[in-house]
């Protein structure tokens, strides 16, 4: 099962800020680009507001389908990266 989401935060400094988040089974692939940006940022490690937004998507997610184990496994990517 994999799973593209993406969101847009405001940075601190006002400039926009697209989070997309690739989640397969055993794989989690972040990407930032920011307004002021042309280019995607691979490199950068998530924000702890990042991991938040995704763990309560994932968990409003939970309800319909297989959303549950999503969750858990990127809670436990969480747990792993020390975030």
């Amino acid at each position: 099962m994999k799973k593209q989401i993406e969101w847009t935060t405001r940075l601190p400094d006002g400039v926009k800020r697209l989070v997309r988040v690739s989640v397969a089974r055993q794989h989690i692939k972040w990407q930032f680009k920011r307004s002021d940006e042309e280019r995607w940022d691979y490199d950068s490690p998530p924000l702890p507001e990042d991991w938040d937004y995704l763990e309560d998507f994932l968990r409003r997610r939970a309800t319909r389908g297989r959303g549950g184990e999503m969750a858990l496994f990127v809670h436990k990517l969480r747990i792993k990266s020390g975030v």
